[in-house]
């Protein structure tokens, strides 16, 4: 299935060859509670048992006060899931060299 894209939304030239290509089951972006603040996008997610799960890119409204109080009730942060990162590093990026180098897979 081609998913077809309108303004405002840019992609680039890349993903749009490569549209098709990626398995949508794999998850691609998840919401948590973690106590993130503006200025902490890029930051990583880490699981109860330690690996990587995530990279945080967005927050809701609520997560802006979270510099001086934190509430999990309503804030939210917004991450790309590993999963993902690895998904389009395989299947758009072809950078088969860094996923040997994430994973250490051959």
């Amino acid at each position: 299935m081609r998913t077809v894209y309108r303004a405002p939304v840019a992609i680039s030239q890349r993903w749009l060859e490569h549209n098709g290509c990626l398995d949508l089951a794999t998850p691609f972006n998840f919401v948590n509670t973690a106590d993130v603040i503006g200025g902490n996008s890029g930051s990583p997610v880490v699981g109860r048992k330690g690996p990587l799960v995530g990279i945080v890119f967005d927050g809701n409204l609520q997560s802006l006060v979270l510099d001086y109080t934190f509430t999990d009730r309503q804030a939210r942060a917004v991450a790309v899931d590993s999963a993902a990162i690895l998904e389009a590093l395989r299947k758009v990026y072809t950078a088969n060299w860094l996923l040997v180098e994430l994973t250490g897979e051959k």
